[in-house]
């Protein structure tokens, strides 16, 4: 697993303010280690020099990339020793109650008012820890979280295909990640970039919503997904043998259709996907969202995004036992956007009926909603977010604890499955 910790500038003071610095006898000492890690790792919040089983309140705080404040807070109870370590101890109440190294991290909430949903930042974001006694802080430390590399290199694509590979600053040729996003469109940047931190060369591929491409999803010829695969395989930091896809929601569903299409994929990653062929998106007028040779695809007719309905829904299934490689697929109990869930399941179902060669992972989660297994660890807090493109509210479900649980369960899960799947000799199902 590749980590990278060139991230700049250096902290501008050290990793704890200790008590005794502000004239207090007993000295308390706070302190987060280590002090910088990449947004997928985790790090230890400690205190030491309390009592044995005195009672302290931690805090945290961080403004994010659309420059909102946001903050959490935790009261623990000392160990024996008089210690405090957030990797070893659940707190006794406060913002959240697990046992949770960066607990105080995705348990935050916004702040100010009128904040629906947290936006990462694009390089970097400071969290600033506090111990607070009477109110007031007696103790301070700092994480400096990294979300982009300094150490990989990006190359735009703006001809035919639009988007941009993103590649480790390491010999190559690399095993490649084609990352295709979901119903909001754009560039899906942030998934390539973290692929590319871990050794992967990832092509982060718009297909509407970007310049010389459709405004909506509708109407995408599954042709320029190939186009995209045969760039990539002439790529001379890409190793051809070893591609895969990954994408998100509707782009979960568009990696299944393009998994059981292209033999020259050999591996599948999809986040909270559909089975079937779900229409245009994303006003009420449906249509068909792929076309195949110039003609439109069969799409299942939702009911509020609820499982299919229809018989004639049953031409819409995603042919997944055609797929070429293994197939990992994660799925929220509690997801607010479609029932991701029972499609996973009969994905895998159809999987199992057809005697499907190729190890099949399905990763599900209770209490996570539509963004179940994402690999960041951020606040994980949200309520009515507006969609980009439709404009509606959306309740993306699952509660903060379950969410942030499948995130730290699901993220190393996903690296082992993509380097078993891209590795030389791809691991076959028993």
């Amino acid at each position: 697993m590749l980590f990278h910790m060139s991230i700049a500038p250096r902290l501008l003071f050290g990793a704890c303010l200790c008590a005794n610095s502000l004239g207090l006898l007993n000295a308390q000492i706070l302190e987060v280690t280590p002090t910088q890690v990449m947004a997928d790792e985790p790090a230890t919040v400690r205190v030491t020099g309390l009592k044995p089983h005195e009672h302290t309140i931690l805090r945290a705080s961080l403004v994010d990339g659309g420059n909102q404040p946001w903050g959490a807070e935790a009261e623990f109870a000392a160990d024996d020793a008089g210690t405090v370590d957030t990797s070893r101890q659940a707190p006794v109440k406060g913002s959240y109650r697990t046992v949770s190294a960066l607990g105080l991290v995705w348990s935050m909430t916004p702040t100010a008012r009128d904040v629906h949903s947290y936006k990462a930042p694009h390089d970097r974001q400071t969290i600033l820890f506090a111990l607070m006694t009477d109110g007031k802080p007696v103790a301070n430390a700092q994480l400096v979280q990294g979300f982009y590399p300094q150490d990989i290199r990006r190359i735009d694509l703006t001809g035919q295909l639009y988007g941009a590979l993103l590649v480790p600053d390491t010999p190559g040729p690399h095993p490649a990640v084609l990352v295709v996003g979901g119903s909001e469109g754009g560039v899906p940047t942030p998934k390539a970039v973290w692929l590319a931190s871990h050794g992967y060369a990832a092509l982060a591929l718009a297909y509407f919503r970007s310049p010389g491409l459709p405004s909506e999803l509708r109407d995408i010829p599954l042709e320029y997904f190939g186009q995209a695969i045969g760039w990539m395989m002439h790529r001379p930091e890409i190793d051809a043998g070893r591609i895969a896809v990954m994408g998100t929601s509707r782009g979960g569903e568009l990696a299944l259709q393009l998994g059981s299409m292209y033999p020259d994929l050999h591996a599948v990653v999809a986040y909270v996907p559909a089975n079937v062929r779900y229409p245009s998106c994303c006003d009420r007028s449906f249509g068909p969202a792929w076309k195949w040779k110039g003609e439109p695809l069969a799409y299942a007719i939702p009911n509020r995004y609820g499982p299919p309905n229809q018989p004639g829904d049953m031409a819409a299934t995603i042919a997944v036992e055609q797929t070429h490689g293994p197939i990992l697929m994660i799925s929220g109990e509690d997801d607010g956007i479609w029932p991701s869930r029972p499609m996973t399941d009969a994905a895998v179902h159809r999987l199992q009926q057809a005697h499907f060669r190729y190890p099949v992972v399905h990763l599900n989660y209770a209490h996570a909603g539509h963004r179940a297994g994402n690999p960041w660890i951020m606040p994980t807090w949200s309520s009515g977010v507006r969609h980009p493109v439709s404009g509606e509210q959306e309740n993306f479900g699952g509660t903060p604890e379950g969410n942030a649980a499948s995130t730290l369960d699901a993220t190393p899960k996903v690296l082992d499955f993509l380097h078993q799947s891209l590795a030389s000799e791809p691991q076959k199902a028993p």
